[in-house]
C-alpha cells in the first residue's frame, strides 16, 4: 500500500464550515484511489471555518501524477445538507511531490465535483482523457448556470437570473458583503426618516438648510465642494478630476451650433483662433442628451438640458469655463451664458452639472463599467474552465459583479427603482438614452492611452485622472504581458486556443452586439492583441470603475454641485434669475435626500474589499506567475506612494486611482 497525505483547507469566512460527511477520490495518470470518507478519521468538526486537517488516502500502488480530485459531501440523517466553502486541497504523493488543487467555491449539494491540479493547461495541451472530459463537463454545466439574457434591445446583454438567490453560489455576495450592504443602505434611510425629510416634497427654503442632510456623513472633499461649488476654477477642475473625466476634449474648431464670437469672451488679447491653435480651448458637448424627454418627479415636470461648454486653459494652468449654451440648437431664447452674467451664469453651471450627473450615471458609470464588467465575467465563466491560465488571471476581477448588477437593474434603474425617482433622465426615455449612450462606446474609448490621445488631452496640466490612469494602465499591461507571454510563446498558440477564441467571440456578440464599428476584436490573432484586450478588461473592472464611482458622494454629497434633476426650465433671457430662482429649480427635499443616500451607499466599500493586485485565492500553481503577482503588487505600492506624495500639496487630493483604494472588481 502507498499513502497520500491529504490536507483540506476550509476558507476562513463566515458560514464556510460543513458538518456533512466529505468524500474524496484522487485521480492520476496511472489510476485512481477509492472514494474515501474523510470525516471518519477526524470527526464532525474537521471542516470548520479556517480549518486545515490532514488525512491519509491509501492505494494499492502509486496512481502516477495527479490530474484531478473528486469531492462530494453527504449529510447524515440527523443533519440537514449545508453549504461548504473549501479553499483548496493539497496532496503529498508517496514520491514526495506536493500537488495543489484550487477550489475557492461553495459546494451546496451532494453531487460529485471535480477540481484540476493547479498547473494551468490550455485546451490544446490537455492530453489526459479524464482531464479533458472533466473540462468539457465543467463548461457544459457553466453554460447552463450562466446564460445570456437581453435586458434591453440595443445594449449589451446580461446574465439571466430570476433573483439574487438564483445566482450560482460562487458569484454571490459574501455574508459580510451582504450584511454591510443592507446595513449601510438601511441606516442612511433611517436617518433621513428620523429627520422627516424623506417624504417632504417641498422646495429647499435656503441653501444652508441642505446642510441638515447627512450631518454625520461627509468627507474632506464633500466639505470642500460645499464651500467652493460656485467657483469657476472648481467647475472646470471637475471635468478633469471629478467622477466624469470622460466628457472633455480639446477644441480645434467650434461646432457650428455653438456660435461663440470674439466679442463674447475675454481671452487676454488673444483670438479664439489663436487659442485653439495653441491648444488652450476645450469643449464638453452633451449632445447625446438632446431630445430626451425629461422625467416627472413628485408630479412635476423636470428639465434636462444638452449643453455645450467652452473652457480655456489660463496662463496659470487653470481650466476656466468661458461660455455655456444650454441647448443644442442656437436661438434667441437659447442665449450663450458668460462669466459676466451674474446669477444667470451660476444657474447655467448648475444645469451643466445636472446634465453631467445624468450622462455620468447611465453612460460613464453604468454602461462603460458595470455592464461591460458583467459581460467580461459571464463570458469568462461560460467559456473558460478553471484550469485555463486566463481564468486564473481574470477571476479576481469578476468578484460580486454579477450580483451587484442584478441589484442595480432591479433596485436602481427599474421602473420602481431609485433612479426614476430622482433623475431627470429616469423617465420614459431612459431606455432610449441608454441605447444612444451605448452607441458611443468603442474599443479605443475603453483603453485610456488611446482615449486620452483621441481627445487631445496628453499635455493638459493638473489632469490627475490621466496621470494616475496611464501609470496604472502601464503597470497592469506589464503584468498581463508577462503572465500571458509565459503561457503563449507565439501567436500561433493564441490562434489555436479555442476556449480563448470563444471567450472573445462571446464578448463581441453579447457585449458589443456584433458591431464591427466598435473596434472590438472578434478573435485574437496575436499575443499583443490578447494582452491589450485583457489589460483593458482589468483596467475597466478595477481602475476605471473606481475613478467614476468612488467619488460619487465626494462630489454629489453637496447636492447643488450635482443635482440629479431640475424643476424649472433654464432662463431664455438674461438678467431674470436670482437665488429664489435657483431654489425653485433645485430638486425637492425628498428627491435630494434619496439621491444623496444612494450616492453614500454606492461610495461605501465593504470591509471584505479586495484591492487591486491582490490574488487572495491561490489559483496559479507554477512559480513564475506567482512571482509576477508579487512584482505586480510591488509596482502598485510604488504608485500608491507617488500618489500620496503628490496629494500632500493638493487642495483637493485625487485618490480614486490609488491602488490602495481601487477595488479589484465592480462590486458597488
Amino acid at each position: 500500500m502507498v499513502n497520500y497525505k491529504v490536507t483540506v483547507f476550509t476558507t476562513d469566512v463566515p458560514n464556510a464550515a460543513t458538518l456533512n460527511n466529505v468524500f474524496i477520490k484522487l485521480v492520476g495518470t496511472d489510476g485512481e484511489s477509492g472514494r474515501t470518507e474523510l470525516n471518519r478519521y477526524k470527526g464532525a468538526l474537521s471542516f470548520i471555518r479556517g480549518a486545515n486537517p490532514r488525512f491519509t488516502v491509501s492505494c494499492p500502488v502509486s496512481i502516477g501524477s495527479l490530474v484531478l480530485i473528486e469531492l462530494d459531501k453527504q449529510h447524515p440523517r440527523i443533519l440537514p445538507e449545508d453549504d461548504w466553502f473549501p479553499a483548496k486541497v493539497e496532496v503529498k504523493s508517496p514520491e514526495g511531490q506536493t500537488y495543489m488543487f484550487p477550489i475557492h467555491r461553495w459546494i451546496a449539494d451532494s453531487k460529485v465535483h471535480r477540481f484540476r491540479e493547479a498547473k494551468a493547461l490550455r485546451v490544446f495541451e490537455d492530453d489526459n482523457d479524464l482531464g479533458r472530459y472533466s473540462r468539457m463537463q465543467e463548461l457544459k454545466q457553466r453554460e447552463e448556470d450562466y446564460r445570456w439574457d437581453e435586458y434591453l434591445e440595443g445594449i449589451t446583454h446580461c446574465m439571466k437570473a430570476k433573483d439574487p438567490f438564483s445566482l450560482p453560489y460562487e458569484v454571490r455576495f459574501s455574508f459580510t458583503k451582504a450584511s454591510e450592504f443592507i446595513y449601510t443602505g438601511g441606516t442612511g434611510l433611517l436617518e433621513l426618516q428620523l429627520k422627516g425629510l424623506s417624504d417632504s416634497r417641498k422646495n429647499w427654503p435656503d441653501i444652508d438648510s441642505i446642510k441638515r442632510v447627512f450631518w454625520l456623513k461627509h468627507t474632506d472633499i464633500s466639505d470642500y465642494v460645499r464651500d467652493n461649488w460656485k467657483e469657476d476654477d472648481f467647475f472646470g477642475y471637475q471635468f478633469l478630476n471629478g467622477v466624469n473625466p470622460m466628457m472633455i476634449r480639446r477644441c480645434s474648431a467650434l461646432p457650428e451650433n455653438f456660435p461663440v464670437t470674439e466679442d463674447m469672451v475675454s481671452l487676454g488679447g488673444q483670438s479664439l483662433a489663436d487659442e485653439m491653435k495653441k491648444g488652450n480651448l476645450f469643449l464638453c458637448d452633451y449632445k447625446l442628451l438632446d431630445g430626451v424627454k425629461p422625467n416627472v418627479i413628485n408630479g412635476k415636470k423636470q428639465y434636462l438640458m444638452a449643453p455645450l461648454v467652452l473652457l480655456r486653459k489660463t496662463s496659470h494652468d487653470k481650466l476656466l469655463p468661458i461660455a455655456i449654451q444650454l441647448k443644442q440648437s442656437p436661438a434667441e431664447d437659447n442665449p450663450i451664458f458668460l462669466p459676466t452674467d451674474g446669477f444667470d451664469w451660476l444657474l447655467a453651471k448648475v444645469f451643466v452639472r445636472s446634465a453631467d450627473f445624468n450622462e455620468h450615471q447611465l453612460g460613464t458609470h453604468l454602461l462603460r463599467t458595470h455592464l461591460l464588467a458583467e459581460v467580461f465575467a459571464v463570458s469568462l465563466l461560460r467559456n473558460v474552465p478553471m484550469v485555463h491560465p486566463l481564468y486564473k488571471l481574470l477571476v479576481p476581477y469578476t468578484r460580486y459583479t454579477i450580483q451587484i448588477n442584478h441589484l442595480a437593474r432591479n433596485l436602481l434603474i427599474s421602473e420602481s427603482g431609485v433612479f426614476p425617482k430622482i433623475a431627470a433622465s429616469g423617465g420614459d426615455d431612459m431606455k432610449t438614452l441608454l441605447k444612444r449612450l451605448w452607441s458611443s462606446v468603442t474599443y479605443s474609448s475603453l483603453c485610456i492611452p488611446d482615449d486620452i490621445a483621441e481627445r487631445g488631452l496628453e499635455d493638459v496640466p493638473n489632469f490627475y485622472y490621466r496621470d494616475d490612469g496611464l501609470k496604472l494602465w502601464g503597470i497592469i499591461h506589464r503584468f498581463v504581458n508577462d503572465v500571458l507571454s509565459f503561457y503563449y510563446k507565439n501567436d500561433a498558440e493564441v490562434q489555436k486556443d479555442s476556449e480563448l477564441q470563444k471567450w472573445i467571440s462571446d464578448i463581441f456578440e453579447h457585449g458589443f452586439l456584433s458591431q464591427t464599428q466598435t473596434g472590438i476584436p472578434q478573435s485574437f490573432t496575436t499575443v499583443a492583441e490578447l494582452v491589450k484586450f485583457v489589460t483593458m478588461v482589468i483596467f475597466t473592472c478595477s481602475g476605471q470603475h473606481s475613478a467614476v464611482n468612488s467619488g460619487q458622494f465626494d462630489y454629489g454629497g453637496w447636492m447643488p454641485n450635482t443635482p440629479s434633476s431640475l424643476q424649472q426650465p433654464p432662463p431664455t433671457t438674461k438678467g431674470t434669475t436670482s437665488e429664489a430662482t435657483l431654489l425653485q429649480t433645485l430638486p425637492d427635499i425628498n428627491t435630494t435626500v434619496t439621491g444623496m443616500s444612494t450616492l453614500w451607499l454606492l461610495s461605501k466599500q465593504s470591509t471584505d474589499i479586495v484591492t487591486l493586485g491582490q490574488y487572495p485565492e491561490q489559483h496559479f500553481g507554477e512559480k513564475q506567475p506567482c512571482e509576477l503577482i508579487k512584482r505586480f503588487e510591488a509596482e502598485l505600492k510604488v504608485l500608491t506612494a507617488e500618489i500620496k506624495a503628490r496629494n500632500v500639496a493638493l487642495k483637493v487630493p485625487y485618490r480614486y486611482l490609488d491602488p490602495l483604494v481601487v477595488e479589484n472588481s465592480v462590486s458597488l
